[in-house]
């Protein structure tokens, strides 16, 4: 990709290594402190970020880890949240799945390790879900009674990626499918191909331009932060990857009402709750098409990431968000 993109540029590949190099070597903040676990099941758990109030749990992405939504003390949605309002944020941490659970797919993490969590409460969570994390929350709250449902940058009508987008996405996995299906997991870095994918000239660019920052600077060691979460992650189970690109991108069973979770369709229609879903007008990762199209849906030009920790971030989501949780009837 480096090649492709800097080809007509030895300087501008030059200045990328600098910067991929300058990356590599940058010093790293603490170890973080992994929060308190009130909930297991499986090789899941349940986190606990702080706050006596009524319990808002935060659904990741299976993609990627779950700290993008506690990235570092200085921007953390969910430290924010502990402090500005009364009630109790808690993040699902899906943990690392092993070959043996290959069989595992997307409604197997929502059926067999979200709801026991969920159902270990003794009165109904609020949900928000984030990216596919969203999807996962959504086919939860059609099955079990909640508080009410938030979605951030989440995909539900995925034949919305457009024709081109599926081609591509059905390529990578027509290429990786093999190889998946031995190790009985799909690598990250199957995943993380396709990001580049997404915007090549991006990727080589943000480079460029870290090679001229201070190491030292709050933007670096911000750009570092980011950069070593949208490179790490577990591995899916080859089932939910299976599922992910067969039945969702290729065939899209959630926008067709066709996903079901625990014998019920997962359907926004019929979930008894206050809904919302916040949506970028810039995302390259998940447009705005695949959204539902909730009547509740509050729009942002910050994108798919910079909405959840970028300097915008408060102003984008997380004020909005604390609003419309406030806002919920729940019993004081």
């Amino acid at each position: 990709m480096l090649r492709s993109e800097t080809a007509a540029s030895p300087e501008r590949r030059a200045a990328a290594l600098r910067g991929l190099a300058a990356y590599q070597a940058a010093p790293r903040s603490e170890i973080r402190t992994e929060k308190h676990i009130v909930a297991r099941s499986g090789r899941a758990t349940l986190r606990d970020h702080g706050g006596t109030g009524w319990p808002v749990v935060f659904v990741p992405s299976l993609i990627n880890p779950p700290f993008i939504l506690d990235l570092a003390p200085d921007n953390s949605l969910l430290q924010w949240l502990t402090s500005h309002t009364a009630v109790r944020p808690l993040l699902v941490d899906w943990g690392t799945p092993e070959p043996g659970d290959s069989h595992e797919d997307i409604t197997a993490h929502v059926e067999a390790l979200l709801l026991p969590m969920l159902e270990a409460f003794d009165r109904p969570p609020v949900l928000v879900g984030y990216c596919l994390g969203g999807t996962l929350a959504l086919g939860a709250a059609s099955a079990l009674p909640v508080a009410g449902v938030a979605l951030i940058a989440a995909p539900w009508r995925f034949s919305a990626f457009g024709a081109a987008a599926l081609s591509e996405i059905d390529a990578l996995w027509h290429a990786a499918q093999p190889a998946c299906e031995t190790l009985g997991l799909v690598p990250m870095e199957v995943l993380q191909s396709g990001f580049w994918r997404l915007d090549p000239a991006r990727t080589v660019a943000k480079f460029e331009r870290f090679a001229e920052l201070d190491p030292d600077s709050q933007k670096a060691r911000a750009f570092v932060a980011l950069e070593d979460w949208a490179n790490a992650g577990a591995p899916l189970t080859y089932a939910a990857g299976r599922q992910m690109f067969d039945d969702f991108f290729a065939a899209d069973l959630p926008g067709q009402a066709r996903w079901q979770v625990r014998g019920k369709v997962a359907m926004p229609s019929l979930i008894d709750a206050p809904m919302v879903e916040f949506v970028s007008t810039t995302d390259r990762i998940v447009p705005a098409a695949t959204a539902i199209g909730l009547r509740d849906q509050r729009t942002t030009s910050a994108g798919h990431v910079g909405m959840v920790v970028g300097s915008r971030a408060r102003e984008a989501l997380w004020q909005p968000l604390a609003d419309w949780i406030t806002a919920l009837p729940l019993p004081k």
